[in-house]
C-alpha cells in the first residue's frame, strides 16, 4: 500500500535525513526488463514507456485514473490513447529534440497531474520509450512538487526508474526550470501587506512626479511670459 500523497517538502517540515531517504527511494533491484514497465515515482504519479499504457488489467491494478501521453507527432499511430472510455487522457505532441521547448508546455502537464491527485487518482506519464521525453516532464514536476534542486529531483526519479536519460536540451531546461519555479515561490511568499505598501508607495511617487511636473511646467510658462513682456518693452 502506497503512502498518502505528500505536500511539498517545505510545507511538511521533514528533516534533511528524511528528504535524503525520499530522494534515494526504495532501492529496488533493477533489471533490464523493468524498463518495459512503469514505476511509481510519487504515490499519485507513475512513469513508463508505451508498453505500460497497453495493458488495461495492469493499469487498473495500479489504480491509474489519468494518462498523460507524450509523443512525437510522427508516432501518433502507435503512441495514442487506447482506453478513452476507461481513463482521462491528455496528449501532448512534443519532439524529442534538444531544440524542443518543454518549459512552455509544462504548466498544462502539471495541471493535468495535479487534477488527477485532487480527485484522489493516479496519473501515468509515458512516451514511447520512457527514457527521455516523459521523464523530463516528470523531473520538473517532482522538482516543483517537493521544492527540490534540479539535481535532487533528477536523482529521485532516476532512483525509481534507472533507465531515464533526458537529452541535453531537456536537461538544460530542467536546470532552468529550477530558477523559474523558485522565482514564482518567492513572489507567492512576499507578504500581501508589503505588496500593498509597495503599490501605494509607487502610486504616491507617481503623484509626486505629476505635481513636480506640473510645477515645472507652470514655472516655465511664467518665465516665458516674463521674457515676452521684457521683449515687448524693449521694442
Amino acid at each position: 500500500m502506497s503512502a498518502a500523497i505528500l505536500p511539498p517538502q517545505s510545507q511538511m517540515g521533514i528533516s534533511e535525513e528524511q528528504l535524503r531517504e525520499l530522494i534515494q527511494g526504495p532501492g529496488d533491484e533493477w533489471s533490464y526488463d523493468m524498463r518495459r514497465r512503469c514505476q511509481e515515482i510519487l504515490p499519485h504519479l507513475f512513469l513508463g514507456p508505451l508498453q505500460a499504457s497497453k495493458s488495461l488489467e495492469t493499469l487498473q491494478a495500479l489504480g491509474i485514473t489519468h494518462i498523460l501521453c507524450i509523443r512525437d507527432v510522427k508516432e501518433a499511430f502507435a503512441v495514442r490513447p487506447r482506453f478513452p472510455e476507461k481513463f482521462q487522457y491528455m496528449t501532448l505532441n512534443v519532439e524529442d529534440t534538444e531544440e524542443q521547448n518543454l518549459i512552455r508546455m509544462f504548466p498544462d502537464a502539471k495541471e493535468f497531474i495535479d487534477s488527477g491527485a485532487r480527485q484522489n487518482g493516479r496519473t501515468l506519464v509515458h512516451c514511447n520509450g520512457g527514457i527521455s521525453l516523459s521523464p523530463a516532464f516528470v523531473v520538473m514536476y517532482v522538482m516543483q512538487h517537493y521544492q527540490l534542486s534540479w539535481e535532487d529531483a533528477l536523482h529521485l526519479v532516476q532512483n525509481r526508474r534507472y533507465c531515464i536519460s533526458p537529452n541535453g536540451g531537456f536537461l538544460t531546461q530542467i536546470k532552468e526550470y529550477e530558477s523559474i519555479y523558485k522565482a514564482g515561490l518567492a513572489i507567492q511568499k512576499f507578504p500581501q501587506q508589503q505588496r500593498i505598501v509597495s503599490t501605494r508607495r509607487k502610486r504616491e511617487d507617481d503623484e509626486d512626479d505629476d505635481v513636480e511636473s506640473r510645477n515645472h511646467d507652470r514655472k516655465r510658462l511664467l518665465v516665458e511670459c516674463d521674457e515676452e513682456e521684457e521683449d515687448a518693452m524693449q521694442s
